[in-house]
């Protein structure tokens, strides 16, 4: 295939837009998401709904408390009547008294670090038993995966540790199944929608990467270290939600994955990285100019991958709306960037929430339909044999009439910066957008693979 449409020209670098302070989650946001998750509860007629949370994974329980542990384990149990308790190690039990909701605090040992004390004498089943945990109740286990698959019944398959679902089975009996579809499933989990306020909230953080990485994009340099130009990536001190990357040249040699003292040389490919709950961006490319500066055997990087990529990703963009299957967007990207020939293995785009990535209506011929209040990022990853591949994710809001007029109304400041970054991409790179999108990053359409070209990116004619 070949794209005439796609050039590598002189482009003003994206405006770096951000709130003057963060959006704080409403006390009607908590509210409706615990009426959300007890109407699901009853459509799934559980009794009990045990939603487990760790340092990695507490994007469930955070739906519901407001906060995530720190390092230890915890367990929220919400019954059907609305009564909760919260399951808390040593070290956590105090950010019980915080919690957005309404909820009695156990303390379990159990879920502490290595050789702290164990004071609590009752054993683990009698402290799940003072959460209310009966023999014959329906208990839906939400850990972080579903297992969806069309071969078998996943239903009690669990990803929480083996301890913790093993006492509760043993309680509950086999009443006991996979219920984190509850929260994350694209045909309709109660966390794949955002409000106003919530989509506000998710902003900032979709602000500090997008401009982390136009900070960083500024600091490429031959001789600069990844540790030099990774310090321009980092914002505000806010938790990550996927490991930073900076890398020069070979990526991850000696198996270090963090920035390193690694001086850039012309030529290097070059990939960034940062996210935040609700926000991520990547790019990469090389560390060059022009094409001349490339080693000869990828000169024609730019017509084999670069523009070719920039295609896929402008299509994306300009179909996606608010009513589209994900088995219709997939399609798009195949038509421009076929799948055979460009190696992508994985979802083009997916669900973006507190985790980089919560699940994806976007496969091959999914019927699921793309909904109001979807946060949604562009991740296409092209894979051509003997060159470095290309990046350029960012996040949107999907949003009808009545989230627009509620953002307008509620968040005039956030309609703006929406407005502006809309006439941005379609103005600087001649991409159009359906009214339903809104960008979230202030990088959204802009991919300059040459780092070291500060005035140029790619766009469509």
């Amino acid at each position: 295939m070949s794209y005439p449409h796609v050039v590598y020209r002189p482009a003003a670098a994206p405006q770096m837009l951000a709130p003057d302070t963060q959006v704080i989650l409403s006390e009607q946001t908590m509210q409706q998401r615990l009426q959300n998750v007890l109407a699901a509860m009853a459509q799934k007629d559980l009794d009990v709904l045990i939603v487990y949370a760790d340092r990695e994974h507490g994007g469930n329980f955070a739906y519901l408390t407001g906060w995530e542990p720190r390092f230890e384990e915890a367990l929220l149990v919400l019954h059907q009547n609305g009564r909760a308790y919260q399951l808390l190690g040593n070290e956590m039990f105090s950010m019980g008294k915080n919690s957005r909701l309404n909820a009695s605090c156990i303390l379990v040992p159990y879920f502490s670090l290595p050789n702290q004390p164990m004071e609590n004498t009752k054993p683990l089943h009698e402290l799940f038993r003072d959460a209310g945990l009966e023999a014959g109740q329906r208990v839906g286990l939400a850990g972080w995966k579903m297992f969806t698959d069309s071969f078998m019944d996943n239903s009690r398959l669990f990803d929480l540790p083996y301890y913790i679902v093993n006492t509760i089975m043993e309680i509950a009996g086999s009443h006991v199944v996979n219920a984190c579809d509850l929260f994350i499933s694209p045909e309709g989990g109660v966390r794949t929608t955002v409000n106003a306020n919530e989509a506000a909230h998710f902003e900032y953080f979709a602000c500090l990467a997008s401009n982390g990485i136009l900070r960083a994009m500024q600091q490429v340099a031959v001789g600069k270290t990844e540790t030099e130009i990774a310090s321009f990536l980092e914002s505000e001190g806010q938790q990550h939600s996927v490991h930073t990357i900076c890398a020069t040249g070979e990526r991850f040699t000696n198996a270090i994955v963090p920035p390193r003292d690694k001086a850039v040389v012309l030529g290097d490919r070059f990939s960034m990285s940062i996210g935040y709950k609700g926000g991520f961006s990547n790019r990469g490319g090389f560390a060059v100019s022009s094409a001349d500066e490339l080693n000869p055997a990828v000169s024609d990087y730019l017509e084999k991958v670069a523009k070719p990529y920039y295609a896929g990703l402008a299509v994306w963009y300009s179909t996606l709306k608010v009513g589209l299957s994900g088995g219709e967007l997939y399609a798009a990207v195949d038509s421009v960037l076929p799948k055979k020939e460009f190696g992508w293995s994985l979802n083009p785009g997916h669900l973006i929430g507190t985790e980089e990535w919560l699940s994806s209506p976007i496969e091959k011929d999914s019927l699921i339909q793309l909904r109001s209040g979807m946060m949604l990022q562009a991740d296409i990853i092209i894979s051509v044999p003997g060159y470095s591949g290309i990046n350029g994710e960012d996040g949107v809001l999907l949003a009808d009439e009545a989230l627009q007029a509620a953002i307008r109304a509620e968040y005039p400041a956030l309609w703006a910066r929406f407005m502006q970054r809309r006439a941005h991409i379609m103005d600087a790179y001649h991409i159009a957008l359906h009214p339903s999108v809104l960008p979230m990053s202030n990088t959204c359409g802009y991919v300059n693979p040459f780092f070291l070209n500060r005035t140029h990116s790619l766009a469509l004619i």
